[in-house]
């Protein structure tokens, strides 16, 4: 037996059929060779082998008696497998559209809680040959790292399936633990969450008041309009979108891949990171989205950004996540005045989270949250309540994923593209998950806020062209501001030289000194003496070229003053 957290039970109780809180994912997979036979009793027994391996496939939620609390998770050894994995097939002619319309409604219907909280789907018929295979999992039972590590421990790296050590034999439990055990279980889980969060309670009131002294002092130092900034989105609402709405169970669902390499290139051009790089994308396709059909708003439309809270080599079940709000800079036109918005934004998202990061906690005492939960969904979703207090436009996650090939029962994954959850008010979800050099986009929505949900896949492609011609126009102004410099610098050097040429003097014949030199410097100079005597007068420029051939480098070294030995006079 184990307890849910609050953070799990939430995704529970907020559950309604027009809000359901599973997560899943389309992936498509080549067709493996015939001769193996049906894939679909091969991922079958294939599953059957592996679900020791993840609790998420062998446990069941067990009621607390009035819903006092938070279920809890209990084994459950009665798994009907050809229930969990189903098997359809897609109408003619089989394309790629018709095969996210089916995603959209299978990913619409609810989970059976009276089993364990997942499903898969064989879908067969794609006119290109390739096998679809969806799956989905409630959010209560994992996050998106763990759904992560759910997925490894089904997929291999290889096309042979990798030898797993086979189960325990399961012990036998009963169906449905005592009332008295399970109020037992719930007192006992309540004291224990009160006594965790009392620790907490010092570490984070020193968090909080060093945030609020930060903004003081930036305010001081900076003026007002710093300190707004510092603030960021949290003191104001979103502005008003076909997104911000009440929601019906009905989905539209679209995918996209994108060159991750490239995108990641040009972020190191641009000094901004993968996340930037995807916010940025996602901002620009919703600009354009939103302006095409003139509804985009004057200010800029706010992003739900998950912040996973799990530690590094975590594979517990179990939600560890929190979130922030970004805002996208839709509302300025400039493409790099727009990233540069975005990055400042996730720079201050991240010095926050380093603050609190290891203080927030993913569990409080969950004592009739579920009545509160449930009333408290149901009210905002009825209400017109999300269409006025508008936290946030859309969500927006980014789940890093494998860059091998993963096999399934011998079949080759080509691309793996998330769906996540929409909820009142929020009415588009955007994941992306890497995989296999592709960022590959998963776009959810509610059909009645985002009907054309394919325009928007689009758009993103659109963007990624505009964030390659952004990427080329700041390389260029480096290289031409780099070439710039370069020649600068040669015509101060060529300039330095010849000044340096023109302003030296003639080399110094060396000094001769004593008896001896005195002597000859006479015997040479009487024949010149007389020989000027005769010869007629040269004109004074005559002498230049003599002086001027002497090398510069033949001139003597003169020692200096101090170091001279003076010759007595003969």
């Amino acid at each position: 037996m184990s307890h849910l957290s609050l953070l799990d039970g939430a995704f529970l109780h907020l559950e309604s059929p027009e809000m359901p809180m599973h997560v899943g994912s389309l992936a498509l997979f080549e067709a493996p060779p015939p001769e193996r036979g049906p894939w679909l009793d091969a991922v079958r027994a294939h599953v059957l082998s592996r679900m020791h391996l993840a609790p998420v496939f062998t446990r069941k939620l067990a009621l607390m008696p009035f819903d006092l609390a938070n279920p809890v998770w209990i084994r459950d050894d009665d798994i009907d497998i050809d229930y969990h994995i189903r098997h359809t097939v897609l109408p003619r002619p089989g394309t790629m559209a018709q095969l996210e319309a089916l995603a959209a409604r299978l990913h619409s219907s609810l989970l059976d809680r009276s089993r364990p909280l997942w499903e898969f789907y064989v879908i067969e018929g794609l006119e290109d040959g390739r096998i679809g295979f969806y799956s989905k999992v409630h959010h209560a039972a994992v996050d998106g790292q763990a759904a992560v590590a759910m997925a490894n421990s089904v997929f291999d790296l290889t096309p042979e399936p990798r030898r797993v050590k086979p189960p325990r034999a399961p012990r036998t439990h009963r169906y449905q633990l005592g009332v008295a055990e399970l109020l037992g279980a719930a007192l006992g889980n309540q004291l224990d969450q009160m006594v965790r969060f009392a620790k907490l309670v010092p570490p984070l009131a020193g968090a909080a008041l060093g945030t609020a002294r930060t903004v003081i002092t930036t305010r001081l130092r900076r003026g007002r309009g710093a300190a707004k900034a510092a603030v960021g989105t949290r003191l104001k609402l979103a502005p008003v979108t076909p997104f911000n709405a009440s929601i019906t169970n009905q989905r539209a669902f679209a995918c996209a891949s994108l060159p991750l390499a490239e995108v990641k290139s040009i972020g190191r051009t641009l000094d901004a990171s993968i996340n930037d790089m995807v916010l940025w994308l996602c901002a620009t396709a919703l600009r354009e989205y939103l302006k095409d059909g003139r509804e985009l708003p004057d200010r800029t439309l706010v992003a739900g950004v998950p912040v996973s809270l799990r530690a590094e080599g975590d594979t517990s079940s179990n939600n560890q996540v929190s979130g922030t709000l970004i805002d996208l800079a839709t509302q300025v036109a400039d493409p790099m005045a727009r990233l540069d918005a975005i990055r400042a934004a996730t720079r201050a998202m991240k010095a926050e989270m380093g603050v609190f990061r290891d203080l927030l906690p993913t569990d409080f005492p969950s004592l009739g949250s579920p009545w509160l939960l449930s009333g408290l969904a149901s009210l905002y979703g009825r209400s017109r309540m999300a269409h006025r207090l508008r936290v946030a436009n859309v969500v927006i996650s980014n789940v890093p994923g494998p860059q091998v090939p993963l096999y399934l029962a011998g079949a080759r994954m080509t691309g793996m593209y998330p769906l996540s959850i929409v909820v009142h008010g929020i009415g588009l979800n955007i994941t992306v998950q890497s995989y296999m050099g592709q960022l590959c986009f998963g776009l959810i929505a509610c059909r009645r806020a985002a009907p054309d949900v394919h325009d928007l896949t689009e758009r993103l492609h659109a963007a990624l062209g505009a964030l390659r011609t952004l990427g080329a126009s700041v390389t260029a102004a480096r290289d031409e501001a780099s070439a710039s410099a370069e020649a600068m610098a040669a015509e101060a050097i060529a300039s330095a030289a010849a000044s340096a040429g023109g302003s030296a003097r003639p080399a110094r014949a060396p000094r001769r000194k004593g008896p001896a030199a005195k002597a000859a410097s006479a015997a040479s100079a009487a024949p010149a003496a007389s020989a000027a005597s005769e010869a007629p007068a040269a004109p004074v420029a005559a002498a230049a070229p003599v002086a001027a051939a002497v090398p510069i480098t033949a001139a003597a070294p003169v020692a200096p003053a101090s170091r001279r030995r003076r010759t007595p006079a003969a």
